[in-house]
Formats: structure tokens, sequence, C-alpha cells
């Protein structure tokens, strides 16, 4: 690693005996970082009444205003990677910073809807830059013994993040105007800035590849061409035009981007690494697990509001127990010794089945009320704490060390990949069984318009009870995909641990 040997500092070397002697410290400064830009993947949900009355936003400006920054960021994580690992993680960190704090200034400063669409893809590219760096400096700072524990508060402020943006978002508009929700997020960024040019120390990759500029280009076309069309087609329908253009472009760059980086010498993502079983397995996992938490969530919510008649605020109160499971079980460090005692296969297995176990309690045991969904949250937050940050750990571990910024794209797009499909592929499914139950006299595709529709209590009850099938159906269907694709990941992972130790015993 390109470092300088002195002894302490942002210049001092990293990996030493025990880690980096103030990497605890600097685990947090990357944290609050990184928990910013995951609260403004949320936090806009609560404010779309607001922008609409005081921007006057159409429907199609609400929907980019929050798409913006998920497409940009997703689009640019493997390029904001390989970047920092070719300039320097410390530099990319700074100016990730840097950026998202001016996109959150020009964000809540906007008087137009045109003008806070552009500042919310600013922040995008800031919060690429930050989300692969800040796991890439913590490969770097931590040794083996502590790394779980380290990807797993890491982790854990995924979720804090993912259920505290509505929540400090309601509290925001409560208080102030909406702009405040993005200008929060300045004196955030300032203490970030300071703490990381004062303790965060620079690491690259010594080999100095050349940039491979058209890997990037395409790597980012083809990325934001897919999540486009993943997060359109709940919209505009799968078979819409919109919708198959995007994918067929996305496609097609994406395979474009393969051939590429097979036939250059230094490429930005080497595909070799999918030779690798242990990274493969762990790829996997982390897209399921990402499938079947945010897609039952997504879900959970319209059952909430729409059928047990919660606010949005009380319904996103009423999901926090799956981010309180995630946070007291990872802060005391339960899930990363579980890791060390059982191994990386067993701990992905056991957390993915009681990701499983978690949506079929939701599905099964929500209609008496809250206490099934209650139970199902927190066991599924108890399979996420012990799954996510075992896989991020495999992924990281199969990529060499000058690779970390790399590696830290691949997780994160394939976390944004299985949100978005998560969503996608069991909002179909609730959708299809929805239309087909719904009484034929209303006959309205969504629950808004079919309960609108509906002329007395019997046919409101009757939608309602379709969308509750509806539901069960989805997360059914959610269960089966995680749960199959636990045992697929951990057997992956297992095969190649044991084909790692047969050569280390001969």
């Amino acid at each position: 690693m390109a470092v300088s040997a002195t002894s302490s500092g942002p210049d001092a070397p990293l990996i030493q005996p025990g880690g980096h002697p103030q990497r605890w410290l600097i685990l947090g400064v990357i944290s609050l970082a990184q928990l910013v830009v995951l609260i403004d993947n949320t936090v806009l949900s609560v404010a779309i009444p607001s922008l609409t009355r005081e921007l006057d936003a159409s429907t199609s400006d609400i929907q980019w205003m929050i798409n913006a920054y998920s497409l940009v960021q997703s689009g640019l994580l493997l390029t904001a990677g390989n970047a920092a690992d070719r300039y320097g993680r410390r530099k990319l960190l700074l100016a990730g910073l840097f950026l998202f704090g001016v996109g959150s200034l020009a964000a809540g400063l906007s008087q137009t809807s045109g003008q806070l669409i552009a500042a919310r893809a600013g922040m995008g590219v800031g919060g690429a830059l930050l989300l692969t760096t800040t796991l890439a400096v913590i490969v770097q700072i931590f040794d083996d013994s502590e790394r779980i524990k380290a990807i797993g508060i890491w982790s854990t402020v995924s979720s804090l993040g993912f259920a505290g943006g509505p929540l400090l978002g309601g509290f925001m508009l409560d208080h102030f105007w909406w702009g405040a929700i993005f200008l929060i997020n300045l004196p955030v960024v300032a203490l970030g800035l300071i703490a990381v040019a004062a303790l965060v120390p620079e690491s690259k990759n010594p080999q100095g590849d050349r940039p491979d500029l058209m890997g990037a280009v395409l790597s980012t076309i083809g990325m934001t061409a897919v999540v486009y069309a993943i997060i359109s087609g709940p919209d505009h329908g799968w078979t819409s035009a919109e919708v198959l253009i995007a994918a067929a472009v996305g496609i097609g760059v994406l395979a474009a981007f393969v051939r590429w980086e097979l036939s250059i010498p230094y490429p930005m993502l080497d595909m070799h690494f999918f030779r690798n079983r242990k990274f493969v397995g762990a790829v996997a996992g982390a897209i399921l697990v990402a499938f079947g938490m945010t897609g039952s969530l997504f879900l959970l919510t319209q059952h909430l509001q729409f059928v047990l008649g919660y606010d949005p605020l009380d319904a996103g109160l009423r999901t926090a127990p799956l981010a309180l499971a995630v946070i007291a079980i990872n802060l005391t460090g339960g899930g990363a010794l579980l890791v060390r005692k059982i191994g990386t296969p067993a701990a992905i297995a056991i957390g993915m089945t009681l990701v499983s176990a978690g949506l079929a309690s939701i599905a099964l045991l929500s209609d008496g009320g809250y206490g099934g969904t209650l139970l199902g949250l927190v066991v599924m937050g108890a399979g996420v704490a012990l799954s996510m940050p075992a896989m991020a750990n495999a992924i990281m571990s199969a990529i060499p060390p000058e690779k970390a910024g790399v590696g830290a794209g691949i997780n994160g797009t394939l976390a944004e990949f299985g949100n978005g499909l998560g969503v996608a592929v069991l909002g179909a499914v609730l959708n299809a069984r929805f239309a087909a139950l719904v009484p034929a006299a209303i006959g309205a595709a969504s629950l808004p318009a079919a309960l609108a529709a509906a002329g007395n209590d019997a046919e409101r009850a009757a939608v309602a009870d379709a969308f509750a099938t509806g539901l069960e159906t989805s997360q059914l269907v959610g269960a089966v995909a995680v749960l199959v694709g636990g045992l697929l990941a951990a057997g992956l992972l297992w095969r190649a641990e044991r084909h790692d130790r047969v050569p280390a015993a001969r």
C-alpha cells in the first residue's frame, strides 16, 4: 500500500499489529459520513406533500427528485471505487464529503423542481464516493481479527439510515420548512471534512494502473439504465417501451463492459473475480438479503398504512424494530463473535434462514394485528445482523487489498440492485395477486384506486382482504427466494473454503 512509515497522523501506516492505532475513532468518523448519505435515500419520501405544494411539483417531478439521487449514486459506485483505489481513498473521501455538502446546500436552497433534481443528482455523485471509500478504508485500517466487527458496525449504520430517514424527515418538517431536511447535512459534512483530514490515513493501489476511462463510461451508463428500468417498472408497466428500452440499453452496455474489461490489461473490474467461489457465493447472498429486506419493507409500509390505517410516521415507527435488532446485535459485537465461532458459510446460512423465517412470520402471523409483524421484523433483523457483515467481509476478503475500493463498489452495487429487484419482483407478485382477487365490480388495479372505487364497507373490506392476501403471497415468495439463495451462497462459500484448505494441507 502506498503509505509512508510515519508513526502517527493521517500518513500513519495502515495495517499495524492490531490495526491502525486510531481505527475505532476513524470508524466513527466515516460511519457518520455514511449515515447522512443513507438517510438521504429515504428522507425525501415524507416531504412529498410539501414539495408538491411549495414547488408546484408534478408526479413526474417528484419521481425524479427521489430517483435522481439513487440513479446517479448506483450508476457511479464501481467507477467511484476504482477511482479511490487509483488516486487515493482519503482524497476521494474528502471529495465525496465536499460534493455531498455542496449538493445538500443547493438542494436546501432550490426554488424550482429542476434545481432540486439537479442538486439531488450532485448529491448522488458525492454519495457514491462516500459509500465506496468508507468501506475501503475499513479494510485498510482493521486487521483480520477485528474486521468483521468493524464491518458489522458499518452495516449497522445502513440499517440506522434506512429507518432514520423518514423519522428525521418527519421531525424536521414538523418544525421547519422542507429545505431543512437537506441543510441539516451541512454541519455533519463540515465535521467530517475536518476529522477525515486529521485522522484518516491515505492509501491507494501502488501499481499505478492506467485509467480505464471506457470501462468507467460503460459501467456508469449500463448500471444507470438497468436501475432506471427496475425503478420505473412498477409505475410505467414492465412491458412499456420506456422500461424495455432502458433494460435493453442497460443489458447491452453491461455486456459490452464485460467484453471490454476482458480485453484490456488494466481493467477497472477484474472479471476473473467471478471464478472465485467465495466471491460468487457472497455476491448471490448479498443480492438476496437486500431483495428480501427492501422488498418486504416496501410492501409492509403499504399494508400498515392502507390496511391497518396507520399514518406515515406511525407506520415508520412500526418498521423500526428491524433496524433496532440489527443495531443491538452488531453494536455489541454479537454477530462478529458468532461468525468467528461458526465460520462465514454457517453464519450466512443461519442469518438468511432467519431473514426467511421473519418474512414468513410477517406473511402468516399478521392477521391478528401487529404482533406477528413485530416478531417477523425482529427475526429478520437478527438474520440481517448476522448475514450482511459476513457477506460484505467475504466479498472484500475475496478481492486483493489494493482493489478494496472496487470491492466496496461491487458491494454497494449489489445492494442497490437487490433493493430495486426486491421492490420490483415482490411488488409485481403483489399486484398480480391483488388484481386477480379484487372484486370485478370494482376493477381497479391499485389499492388506493380500488378503495376509492368501493361503494360500501363490504366492498372496502373485500379490497383490503385482497390486498392482504396479495401481500401474504409476495412475502412468502420473498421468503422462499431468500432461503434458497442463502443456502446456495453458504454452499458456494463452504466449497470455496474447503478447496482452499486442501492445498494448504498437502
